[in-house]
C-alpha cells in the first residue's frame, strides 16, 4: 500500500472513531487513541481534534467522507504522519450515516437501506438501477435502463431518453418524496407546480424591449457532479444516499446510440454536435426522466439568483422556462453589453448561450415569448387566434368530422380542446369566448369513432 493510500485509510478510520460518540474534545481524543491502539493519546491527536471541532461545530454524521478528507489537511494529522511508523487503525467503529439537518421536509433517508425501502427494491436492484458498475454506456438495448430516441431540431439533434417502467417509477417516488420538497428560485417557471407559461411571460407584458436567450444542450449540461452537490447541500442527504440517488437520476449515452447519429455538414452545427457528444458522454440528467426538470431547476438556483440580480441592476425583469431565458425592461436590455453580461454569468455557471437564438424585440414589433405575444398582455398570435376561431366555428356549423385534415379522428377532440385550454391558460377572456364556441360542437360522433 502506498503512503497516500495508507494515510487515507488511517484518516477514514479516525473519522469513524470521531463520529462514534459525543462531540466533545476529551471523548473524541480518547476514541482516536483507542482506534489507533495507543495507550495514551499523542499530542498531535489533540491538535487534530481541535482543528476538527473548529471546522465542524456539529458532528458531520451525514458526511464521513468529507470529514476523512478534511483530516488529511490538518496540521495535527501531518504531525502524526511524521511519526515512524505511520499510525494504523487497529479498531474500526463503523457508524451509520444520518440526516444532519432538516431544512426541508425531504424523506428520512439516513442510508441506502432506507432508499431501497422507499423505492420498494432490494440492495441488488438498487445497485443495478443506479448503474454502480457503469455498464450503461456499453450495454445492449435489452439491458439498458433507458430507451433512446433522436429528434431533429433546427439547431441540431436532440436525444430523448425515456426510462423503462421500473426505473421511471423509482424516479417518480424520488421526485415526490425528495426533490419536490426543495424550493426552486422564484424566476423558474418551467415544470414547477403552480407556475406555467403564463406566469413566465406575464411579467414581460407591455415592456419596451424583450430579450430572449436560449441555453445550449441544457439537460446534458446538468452533470452528475452538480446533482451530487445538490443532494448533499440543499437537500441535506448523507453521502451514501446522495451517491446512489445521483446514479438513479443520471445516465450516459450508449456509444452505439451516439455513433448512429449523422454528423452535420454545417461547421457551426458540427461544432454544436461535438460539444453535445462530449456532454452526453459524461453522466448527466437525461431529457425524458421525470426527475430531470426538477433537478435542473434546483441546480439552476444560483444561476437564476445571479441573473435576477443582474436584471434588477438594469431595472429589468427576468424569468426562465426550462432553457429559455427572458428579460424585459428599457432600451438597455436590448444592448450588446447586457447580453454579453448574461452570457458571462451563464458560462460561469457551467452553461452556454446559443447565440443563434438570441433576439431583442422592441414594442413596435411582435414580442413573442414561449409561443405567446406579450406586447400588451399574454395572448396567442393573431394568426393562431383566427385559425382556432375558424376551426371551432366550422366544427360547430359543418360537423367536426370534415375538419380533421388528416388527423386521427380518435384524438381530434382532445387536440381541439387542448388548443382551447392552451389559449385559455394564456388569455382567460379570449379562452372563455372560445369555450362558448366549443360547447356548440356536437362531439357525439367522436364516441363512436
Amino acid at each position: 500500500m502506498t503512503t497516500d493510500r495508507r494515510a487515507a485509510a488511517t484518516a477514514s478510520g479516525i473519522a469513524t472513531a470521531l463520529l462514534a460518540g459525543p462531540w466533545r474534545r476529551p471523548e473524541m481524543v480518547r476514541r482516536v487513541a483507542v482506534a489507533l491502539g495507543m495507550a495514551r493519546a499523542r499530542t498531535w491527536v489533540g491538535t487534530m481534534v481541535g482543528e476538527v471541532q473548529t471546522a465542524f461545530p456539529r458532528p458531520p454524521v451525514d458526511r464521513p467522507r468529507a470529514l476523512s478528507r478534511f483530516l488529511l489537511t490538518t496540521q495535527g494529522f501531518a504531525r502524526g504522519q511524521d511519526t515512524q511508523p505511520l499510525p494504523r487503525v487497529e479498531r474500526w467503529t463503523p457508524v451509520p450515516t444520518a440526516l444532519a439537518w432538516d431544512r426541508y421536509p425531504v424523506a428520512d433517508l439516513p442510508d441506502q437501506a432506507a432508499v431501497a425501502r422507499l423505492l420498494d427494491v432490494d440492495a441488488g436492484e438498487l445497485a443495478w438501477f443506479a448503474d454502480t458498475r457503469g455498464l450503461e454506456r456499453t450495454a445492449r438495448e435489452p439491458l439498458r435502463h433507458y430507451r433512446w430516441r433522436s429528434v431533429d431540431r433546427p439547431s441540431g439533434v436532440r436525444l430523448l431518453a425515456a426510462p423503462k417502467p421500473r426505473l421511471r417509477e423509482a424516479q417518480r417516488r424520488l421526485l415526490r418524496h425528495v426533490l419536490a420538497q426543495v424550493p426552486v428560485h422564484e424566476a423558474a417557471h418551467g415544470c414547477v407546480p403552480g407556475r406555467s407559461v403564463r406566469t413566465a411571460v406575464a411579467p414581460h407584458a407591455g415592456a419596451a424591449v424583450v430579450l430572449r436567450m436560449d441555453l445550449e444542450a441544457f439537460f446534458p449540461s446538468v452533470s452528475a457532479g452538480r446533482v451530487h452537490g445538490l443532494l448533499l447541500g440543499p437537500a441535506g442527504l448523507p453521502e451514501p444516499v446522495a451517491h446512489v440517488l445521483t446514479g438513479l437520476v443520471t445516465t450516459v449515452v450508449p456509444a452505439p446510440v451516439w455513433r448512429a447519429l449523422p454528423v452535420p455538414a454545417d461547421a457551426d452545427a458540427r461544432d454544436r454536435h461535438h460539444r453535445l457528444g462530449r456532454r452526453l458522454a459524461v453522466a448527466h440528467v437525461p431529457q425524458g426522466a421525470p426527475t430531470s426538470p426538477a433537478l435542473a431547476n434546483l441546480v439552476c438556483f444560483r444561476l437564476d439568483r445571479r441573473l435576477a440580480g443582474l436584471a434588477a441592476t438594469f431595472g429589468a425583469t427576468y424569468t426562465r422556462y426550462v432553457d429559455d431565458l427572458t428579460f424585459s425592461g428599457g432600451t438597455s436590455v436590448g444592448g450588446d453589453r447586457f447580453a454579453a453580461l448574461v452570457a458571462e454569468v451563464v458560462a460561469d455557471e457551467g452553461f452556454r448561450v446559443n447565440p443563434a437564438k438570441t433576439s431583442a424585440v422592441g414594442a413596435g414589433r411582435r414580442q413573442a415569448v414561449l409561443g405567446a405575444v406579450v406586447n400588451a398582455h399574454p395572448a396567442l398570435p393573431r394568426r393562431e387566434r383566427d385559425a382556432l376561431r375558424a376551426l371551432l366555428h366550422n366544427c360547430a356549423t359543418h360537423g367536426w368530422a370534415g375538419q380533421t385534415r388528416g388527423r386521427d379522428p380518435a384524438t381530434f377532440r382532445d387536440h381541439v380542446l387542448g388548443r382551447v385550454a392552451w389559449a385559455n391558460s394564456l388569455d382567460p377572456a379570449f379562452g372563455a369566448r372560445l369555450a362558448v364556441l366549443a360547447d356548440r360542437i356536437d362531439w357525439s360522433a367522436a364516441a363512436d369513432a
